[in-house]
């Protein structure tokens, strides 16, 4: 029988390992998982490449992670003026940057999940970030070369899943999460709420069980961004 299903953060994070790339879902703070990051804080890989929109907030999640010194490359569209453990670390030289415009962003992942070689695009032509790149030019405008993006992990949030893997999405869930699903090695998967198999309609499900290897439900964090207190992590 299959079933997905997890019986902890700690549990769905366990086999991440040091210098893994990884994806985490969620626009800036809104549908971002977490409660898996925090248990990925006590599980203790290091060395790690994250690909964000952008660089957490605060002692919580990723914010926190960069905080502890476990990430080495933060792959990014926009590390917040609020991200001051990143700006710290960057500052310092402790953390290496690599900006990508948003939109390039999403289609590099959208590329890899799809299996595509890439795509040229003209955002930033003619700026540092075509720097080292292929160029271009199609129709008298330049055009930039960009490749896909693929993890080993991905760490997403939905609102809903089912034991087979199927998610449902809830309003501004529906960001980076859906297209990150379907370009890594394993997706993790923090969720409110498990249902019985068949709970989910076909109209509710957003992405299929087909890209999804864990499942985890855990009860919404009260205080996001504040501090973690001591204990760690669902």
């Amino acid at each position: 029988m299959i079933d997905k299903t997890m019986a902890s953060c700690r549990e769905a994070v366990a086999t991440v390992f040091d210098g893994a790339r990884i994806m985490f879902g969620g626009f800036g703070d809104v549908g971002m998982p977490g409660q898996l990051i925090e248990a990925l804080r006590d599980q203790g890989a290091t060395d790690l490449v994250a690909i964000s929109n952008g660089a957490g907030g605060g002692g919580y999640a990723l914010g926190g992670l960069i905080q502890d010194g476990r990430v080495r490359k933060l792959m990014a569209s926009f590390p917040s003026p609020r991200a001051a453990a990143f700006r710290e670390r960057y500052l310092k030289g402790e953390l290496e940057l690599e900006l990508i415009p948003q939109g390039t962003l999403v289609e590099r992942i959208r590329a890899g999940g799809a299996g595509l070689g890439g795509f040229y695009t003209p955002t930033g032509a003619g700026t540092a970030l075509a720097e080292g790149k292929e160029i271009r030019v199609i129709d008298g405008r330049e055009y930039v070369f960009e490749g896909p993006l693929k993890a080993d992990f991905a760490f997403i949030k939905a609102h809903r899943a089912d034991r087979f893997g199927n998610l449902s999405f809830r309003r501004t869930m529906r960001n980076f999460n859906q297209i990150m699903a379907t370009a890594a090695t394993t997706v993790i998967v923090e969720v409110d709420e498990i249902v019985p198999a068949g709970g989910l309609s076909a109209e509710e499900i957003h992405t299929p069980g087909i890209f999804i290897d864990r499942v985890v439900a855990v009860a919404r964090h009260p205080q996001l961004f504040q501090p973690r207190k001591p204990g760690g992590a669902a």
